[in-house]
């Protein structure tokens, strides 16, 4: 890799690809191509979580010779057919993170879909019930498949991390405050501080804002579609540069 190189990364999330959407993608992913070199994916890549979603988002994939890599999102989990729905994708080169991590372009990508347990002070504590317990579990247990794919990346490679679910409140503030525990954990952003992150990049909350930064001061972006089109991004996704 060329020193001084700048990578521009261009990242969404939200798509929902249904069934009746052939014909609407293919365009919209070799424009993005053109101005991008790597394309992240922050999950609710199918909108029911139909295998079939995911077979017609692998074959409106076709034609993009720029690495795609992400994750899945809460949509895609819905009917149990994650595991089939992240193969299909592989099938069609994208790189489909769930703890795991990979260098692209001299980058290092870790990524998790994460889960929720609220932000800060209102955090969820692992106490009470069983049911909350497990709850709380599923997110701690996200944190720590992030951190571990964060530590299989050198300490000289620049980080990117991919999420579904926020790791800060800034994000996805804008929500209805009731459903913060249910948007993302500041257990994300521990890991993410803890590991010195370059950027952060997740979906899920439509309606939330578009940056903050965690408490370290590592940037985050929320770039849902829905999002980044109200906020005027009209291409709809956020195309970000780093420098290897």
């Amino acid at each position: 890799m060329e020193a001084g190189k700048t990578i521009k990364i261009a990242a969404l999330g939200d798509i929902h690809v249904k069934e009746s959407d052939k014909g609407k993608w293919n365009q919209f992913f070799k424009d993005i191509a053109e101005h991008a070199d790597i394309i992240v994916l922050c999950g609710d890549l199918t909108d029911t979580g139909q295998i079939q979603e995911a077979v017609l988002l692998g074959e409106e994939l076709k034609g993009v010779h720029i690495p795609i890599v992400g994750v899945l999102g809460n949509h895609d989990y819905e009917l149990d057919h994650h595991e089939e729905i992240r193969h299909e994708l592989i099938k069609h080169n994208v790189h489909v993170l769930d703890g795991e991590s990979i260098i692209i372009k001299g980058i290092g990508f870790a990524g998790v879909k994460g889960f929720g347990g609220g932000f800060d002070k209102h955090m969820l504590p692992m106490w009470g019930e069983k049911m909350n317990k497990k709850y709380v579990q599923e997110s701690v247990e996200e944190s720590l498949k992030l951190d571990k794919a964060l530590a299989r990346i050198d300490d000289d490679i620049k980080k990117v991390v991919i999420l579904h679910y926020s790791p800060i409140k800034a994000t996805v503030i804008g929500e209805p405050e009731q459903i913060f525990p249910f948007l993302g954990s500041s257990r994300l952003a521990d890991t993410i501080n803890r590991r010195s992150v370059e950027v952060t990049f997740h979906g899920h909350a439509h309606i939330g804002s578009l940056q903050g930064e965690t408490s370290r001061g590592v940037k985050v972006f929320n770039v849902s579609k829905p999002l980044l089109e109200k906020s005027g991004y009209k291409q709809g996704y956020f195309l970000y540069e780093i420098s290897v």
